[in-house]
């Protein structure tokens, strides 16, 4: 399994929100360029470093994994996502009622990718049946599987398939 940059991003930023939200830095920050901001150095000194690879607060992130299948797309958490068959590209989800209390629609937030991902297709969002935003891949809806752990893909197979990407699409060096 590979070591996800978004972790560092995401930890980053986490430190930059706090140090922002605690008035915990002690130098000015431009504010010309909103993916610039100050971070605290050993010795209280602040600098200025662009995030311009950290998802926006309230981002549904994800992102490339392995898995016992090869290479899938998952949420941050690593729980892997699911298109089912009954789906149509840009439709209202198929899988309604008792079908989501185990087929759980991935909703809320912006869908992007992780910034260590690459070559991925669009990301988006489709009403779903309870008027929800649900994320999709390449305009089909997406899902996980109830209490499925992180990487396992249980859940593949007859009408629930996963995303399979490949090593290609992860950002190296």
């Amino acid at each position: 399994m590979r070591e996800s940059g978004f972790a560092a991003a995401a930890g980053l930023g986490s430190l930059v929100l706090l140090l922002t939200a605690c008035g915990g830095s002690s130098g000015s920050s431009s504010t010309s360029n909103p993916t610039t901001t100050s971070t605290a150095q050993p010795g209280g000194q602040a600098t200025s470093a662009a995030l311009s690879n950290v998802p926006p607060p309230g981002s549904i992130v994800l992102h490339v994994q392995k898995s016992n299948l090869g290479f899938v797309l998952a949420l941050a958490n690593g729980q892997v996502v699911y298109m089912y068959d009954k789906d149509t590209k840009g439709g209202t989800p198929a899988c309604t009622g008792s079908c989501t209390s185990i087929w759980l629609p991935v909703t809320g937030g912006n869908p992007v990718p992780s910034p260590a991902d690459t070559g991925l297709g669009t990301f988006g969002t489709v009403a779903g049946a309870n008027g929800a935003k649900q994320v999709t891949y390449n305009g089909m809806p997406l899902y996980t599987f109830k209490g499925a752990k992180a990487l396992t893909t249980k859940g593949n197979g007859g009408m629930w398939h996963v995303i399979k990407l490949s090593e290609s699409n992860i950002v190296t060096g």
